[in-house]
């Protein structure tokens, strides 16, 4: 009878401890995924830590130009200039005055990405919930408007990213060294004569480029002038509040826009459970058979390089501009070297998820589908020749279930969820933001 007792009080133990285990499953993550994952990305960069994100206040640790180098002081600046709408000085039209900002089309509801597939500054009225709502005002004509023949690029990790754009024509250095003949006096491009890298280059041209002002008046009896104070302390106040300035501090902004909080960067950093075991699996493919990091790499997981994929350009009946050929060349637009035809930049992948369209084009409704259209290495676009196509371009032979593990890193684990923390509750001017036409502002509920 004592056997038995003890015979029952070890089964109902045990019993417990199964049923803790299948309650706790949420918790577990299973050992040799953790493992496989680790090693291949020590194999691959020496350590983990090479692909960890650093905070968004440690500056030393965040790529930055020599000659813009980050403060407090600035990011603060810079924050609110790229929001603030009341740059808005230089429209085409007077109902545009005031209504957009930088942060137009690389806003956070949308992960610094364009909510549309065409983003629009000038031109544009209402905004939706993340910027899909977003339509080309009545008032202007098409060729009137301020929107890109090119899909808004996400601006998460440009600290890692030298040159700007798809076709890399903005910055000085680095991978444009070489590309001097190519900066045009009287457009854009000039401003790389400054001398600085990307960041700062693509700041301080896009003030122009997207009709914002920086005026000294406004500027001068403002609260944003302690801000440019504060920022610029050691520049003479005759130059101290100028565009250059402005984008300077833009630039120093956008370089911490840093997704350090997303489930891969946690568990980069130790936090095991940061992961489930399908994206860990998912992770594995990426660092492995799935060949992602030979593209994506470094702690954004974009890349420096320009590959031709053969993806297609805008087009549909809701684009707004014709696509130049300048533009469908990509990096050999800008260079003007025929090898570099229809290659485009490697971008990062964090916070995709927002938007339903990838791609320079934007011809993909998915992060599955740009997947699986690697994974096949079938081009899409007919005007890309495929001597053109990169020799990286070629079947991955995935299957389906190795296709959805990869998607569900990049959407799960690659996804920052406190992007907010990046963005003013308001702006010294009081004004709407990301735009401010009177739709947007009923759909932001800005009162």
């Amino acid at each position: 009878m004592k056997n038995l007792r003890v015979f029952n009080m070890l089964a109902i133990c045990i019993a417990v401890l199964f049923s803790s285990c299948a309650t706790d499953n949420d918790d577990y993550v299973d050992i040799t995924l953790q493992n496989d994952l680790e090693k291949k990305i020590i194999e691959l960069y020496g350590s983990k830590e090479a692909l960890i994100l650093p905070s968004s206040n440690n500056y030393l640790a965040i790529p930055s130009d020599v000659n813009n180098p980050i403060t407090d002081a600035k990011v603060a600046l810079g924050k609110m200039l790229y929001h603030e709408t009341g740059l808005a000085l230089n429209p085409k039209h007077s109902e545009g005055k005031n209504t957009y900002s930088c942060a137009s089309c690389h806003h956070v509801a949308a992960g610094f990405q364009s909510g549309i597939l065409q983003g629009i500054g000038e031109g544009g009225i209402g905004f939706g919930s993340f910027g899909e709502g977003r339509l080309k005002s009545s008032a202007y004509i098409e060729g009137d408007l301020d929107v890109q023949p090119i899909r808004s690029p996400s601006v998460l990790n440009v600290a890692y990213q030298d040159v700007m754009l798809w076709n890399g024509q903005f910055g000085a250095t680095g991978t444009n060294v070489g590309t001097e003949a190519n900066w045009t006096v009287g457009t854009p491009k000039e401003v790389n004569s400054l001398g600085f890298e990307g960041v700062e280059t693509q700041a301080i041209a896009g003030i122009d480029v997207h009709r914002l002002v920086i005026d000294h008046d406004y500027i001068v009896n403002s609260a944003y002038k302690a801000l440019f104070d504060n920022a610029f302390p050691n520049v003479n106040e005759s130059e101290r509040y100028s565009k250059i300035n402005a984008g300077l501090a833009i630039a120093a902004y956008e370089r911490i826009l840093l997704p350090n909080e997303a489930p891969f960067q946690q568990w980069l950093k130790g936090e095991e459970l940061a992961m489930s075991d399908d994206e860990l699996r998912g992770a594995s493919l990426f660092f492995d058979k799935g060949k992602c990091y030979t593209c994506h790499s470094g702690p954004g997981l974009n890349g420096m390089d320009f590959h031709a994929l053969g993806m297609n350009d805008l087009a549909g009946a809701n684009i707004l501009t014709v696509v130049d050929e300048a533009t469908k060349k990509g990096r050999g637009g800008f260079t003007g070297n025929s090898e570099d035809d229809y290659k485009f930049k490697t971008p990062q992948l964090y916070n995709l998820k927002d938007v339903s369209f990838y791609g320079h084009g934007g011809s993909f409704e998915s992060v599955k589908d740009i997947i699986r259209y690697k994974n096949e290495a079938t081009h899409e676009n007919a005007e890309v020749p495929s001597e053109k196509l990169s020799p990286m371009f070629t079947p991955l032979n995935l299957t389906e279930n190795e296709v959805d593990f990869i998607t569900m890193f990049i959407e799960k684990s690659l996804y920052d969820e406190n992007l907010k923390r990046y963005v003013p509750e308001k702006l010294p001017s009081g004004n709407c933001f990301p735009v401010a036409d009177p739709q947007s502002q009923k759909d932001l509920g800005f009162n």
